[in-house]
């Protein structure tokens, strides 16, 4: 990003364009480099949507954000702005979540045709709710408050149902090759609203969720490690600097920037050396507005109250104001799901802990007319089985399983109180339009205005894209 710098149009100009020697002599290769390498650079503009007119700007005018992270637009009109995504790391249930299956309560404690072990039947009860009618598990009575505003896609899959394989998997649309995670990725393509925040932020989870991988630094996400217990100072540590005033932090930063372009004129531009400037750049600029950000005091208590006085119920509540604030990606993790013993009493407590929460974030965006701009996608990496995970076990769970999974998506274009694909009589194999994780994310970056086949970033001699060569787009769930 473009530092702020405390002088007009008219100086800038004048300073830039004052005669020097180097304008007169200089080598046949900077000749060379001047002029051939400006149709490079023309180029680059054009892919990080920077408007080399309207950058210049008028005397005395405002000036435009430019950069990597400048706003930039998507291939087609999005329907959605930015994305909240609770991940529920574990990978929950789809039979005792979001997929009813009366059938496999028959013959619980049975065994069943194709499957090893004992049937192990929902100990939830499901009911229709809302005006669309769709089934909602008794563990999430408030988010069945708000299911016409949902969509829940019943027919999910993934290739590999081990922990940390789906979760690249889930994030970076790789099995093993390290590649930008989905929030990178949004932001290589939006740029984001508000150039003093991070455009890709997360509150907790692992590095790997929110890795640029092979696209520039600047594009990584940030974490915070958020509790509504801890000190407003200490939620994003060392932005903060406590023995240097913030203008003279500001000239220093410009020195450095200065020094790096004749570092990059002289030399060469260091991609390292870019994204930590760009690291001390955010910083500084976030001293102020991040730690406003994350202070829910100023929420009224009535809205706080609605988000619950939970640790998940803040995370949330942070979550919309990061939104607001125009940040583009946020990621909470609401993990834990990893159930394989006392399924009935953690698989509800788990629930419980996100239900009220996610169901006043959809109301609280509703209310203040953002939930058609913000999608909101909950799911996890991979399913689980529909027999007991230990046979015999007296409290017993579920193990893995890839071949069923459940997500549901709200706000952000997403057609509301509807489902989309089944899974088979028992729950274990998704079987009517089944959408692979490719799928999903396809589905993602069409809301978002991509098309998924044409967002790439060139690394490495070779083109690459978040679906790889896979996915479609499950155009049913699009309002």
């Amino acid at each position: 990003m473009t530092p702020a710098i405390n002088h007009t149009a008219t100086e800038k100009f004048r300073r830039e364009h004052s005669p020097s020697m180097d304008d007169i002599i200089f080598t046949r290769r900077d000749f060379l480099t001047r002029t051939g390498m400006g149709f490079g650079a023309l180029s680059l503009a054009g892919l990080f949507g920077i408007d080399l007119g309207s950058a210049i700007g008028a005397p005395g005018a405002g000036a435009v954000a430019t950069g990597p992270l400048a706003p930039r637009q998507p291939h087609f009109p999005a329907k959605a702005k930015a994305v909240i995504h609770i991940f529920a790391s574990g990978g929950p249930s789809q039979v005792d979540t979001w997929d009813p299956k009366p059938e496999l309560t028959k013959f619980t404690d049975q065994t069943i045709p194709g499957h090893d072990g004992l049937a192990f039947g929902s100990p939830f009860e499901f009911k229709k709710s809302g005006k669309s009618g769709v089934e909602v598990s008794s563990v999430f009575p408030e988010l069945g408050t708000v299911i016409d505003e949902m969509a829940v896609i019943r027919s999910l899959w993934t290739d590999i149902p081990a922990h940390e394989v789906a979760q690249r998997f889930m994030h970076t649309g790789s099995l093993q090759l390290p590649k930008p995670s989905m929030g990178s990725l949004v932001v290589y393509g939006l740029g984001t609203e508000n150039q003093n925040m991070p455009g890709f932020i997360t509150i907790g989870g692992s590095p790997e969720w929110r890795q640029a991988s092979f696209l520039p630094g600047v594009f990584q996400g940030c974490n915070v490690n958020y509790s509504a217990k801890m000190d407003l100072d200490e939620v994003i540590m060392n932005i903060k600097n406590q023995f240097t005033p913030m203008d003279r932090q500001r000239r220093e930063l410009d020195l450095v920037h200065q020094l790096n372009a004749i570092h990059a004129a002289k030399l060469q531009k260091d991609a390292q050396l870019e994204a930590r400037i760009e690291s001390f750049e955010m910083a500084f600029k976030m001293q102020t507005e991040a730690t406003d950000a994350f202070d829910i005091t100023k929420e009224s208590d009535a809205t706080r109250d609605a988000y619950g006085r939970t640790d998940m119920g803040a995370k949330l509540l942070v979550a919309r104001r990061l939104v607001e604030r125009g940040v583009r990606f946020v990621q909470v993790d609401a993990g834990s799901w990893d159930h394989h013993g006392d399924l009935a009493v953690v698989l509800k407590n788990k629930a419980g802990e996100v239900d009220g929460p996610a169901a006043a974030l959809i109301k609280d965006l509703k209310q203040k007319g953002m939930l058609d701009s913000t999608l909101i996608i909950w799911g996890g990496e991979f399913g689980r089985t529909v027999t007991r995970d230990r046979n015999g076990n007296a409290k017993p769970g579920r193990d893995h399983n890839g071949r069923a999974m459940v997500a549901w998506m709200a706000g952000g274009g997403v057609k509301g109180g509807t489902t989309y694909g089944s899974t088979d009589e028992f729950g274990a194999r998704a079987v009517e339009n089944k959408v692979h994780i490719h799928d999903l994310h396809a589905t993602i970056m069409a809301l978002l205005g991509f098309d998924h086949t044409k967002l790439t970033y060139r690394y490495n001699g070779r083109d690459f894209r978040f679906t790889d060569n896979f996915g479609n787009v499950v155009k049913d769930i699009i309002a």
